[in-house]
């Protein structure tokens, strides 16, 4: 049996590639590039909100004391509750309050908001009859399969030491995969509680129902570093942890 054909596009959004893979009914054709540029926009629009490059977003206003919660769009409070919501969870390791080299806490909710955004921004194209999507923002992505029975997604886990080879393959029919690591950022992730890098493991991917949930829950278990995979599984998550050593384990 012939495979079916994949349209594929990319763009640059909110400093990162943006890239859709349809295959199915709509892609290819006017009500798929309708549903992609409706994504796009919407990606757009967070990023005017939300970005911390931007010095007149709500968020970098928000972070100066410029304006109060009150005066930003409703979605800020909620990106905020998630944050918080997170720090709890973690004992303090994830945060959108972040030291800066200066030891001052800024906001930054970054680590909420492409998960969040993309969960947002997928939703004309999940609205795609018989389409199989997926989309997926700086290697974070969200897939859906829309016939039960049809070819699910193969979707590969980089080796963060090896970036030419794979540590896993994950068939995911529907539902989200993040990955958060220092294969191409280097170690950027900190342990809020200290605001230093851990480096005991090298990447962390988490694969669950939801891109915002798995998206804060892989950075997370970076920040924790060595309990990073008993703290996934006190969440009942299913990832794939790559050590500094380069050894790999399933976490389920």
């Amino acid at each position: 049996m012939t495979a079916p054909a994949i349209t594929r596009r990319v763009e640059q959004v909110m400093g990162m590639p943006i890239s859709l893979a349809l295959r199915g009914r709509h892609a290819g054709d006017a009500t798929g590039e309708a549903a992609w540029q409706e994504a796009l926009a919407e990606l757009r629009r967070v990023d005017e909100v939300f970005s911390t490059w931007r010095p007149h977003s709500q968020v970098s206003r928000l972070g100066r004391g410029e304006i109060t919660l009150d005066g930003c769009d409703p979605a800020v409070a909620e990106v905020l509750r998630l944050g918080d919501d997170a720090r709890l969870s973690s004992d303090g390791a994830f945060d959108i309050w972040l030291p800066d080299a200066d030891g001052v806490r800024r906001l930054d909710p970054s680590g909420v908001v492409k998960g969040w955004a993309v969960d947002r921004a997928v939703a004309p194209l999940l609205a795609l009859a018989d389409t199989d999507v997926c989309l997926s923002a700086g290697g974070d992505m969200v897939c859906h399969v829309a016939d039960p029975d049809g070819e699910p997604w193969s979707i590969g886990i980089e080796d963060p030491l090896d970036p030419t080879r794979l540590v896993a393959r994950v068939p995911v029919h529907c539902g989200a995969v993040a990955t958060s690591g220092s294969a191409h950022r280097g170690a950027h992730v900190v342990d809020a509680r200290s605001g230093r890098a851990q480096d005991a493991l090298a990447s962390v991917t988490v694969i669950g129902a939801h891109l915002t949930g798995v998206d804060i829950d892989a950075t997370t278990a970076l920040a924790l570093g060595v309990d990073g995979p008993a703290w996934l599984r006190s969440r009942l998550r299913t990832a794939v942890v790559v050590r500094a050593d380069g050894r790999a384990e399933t976490v389920a």
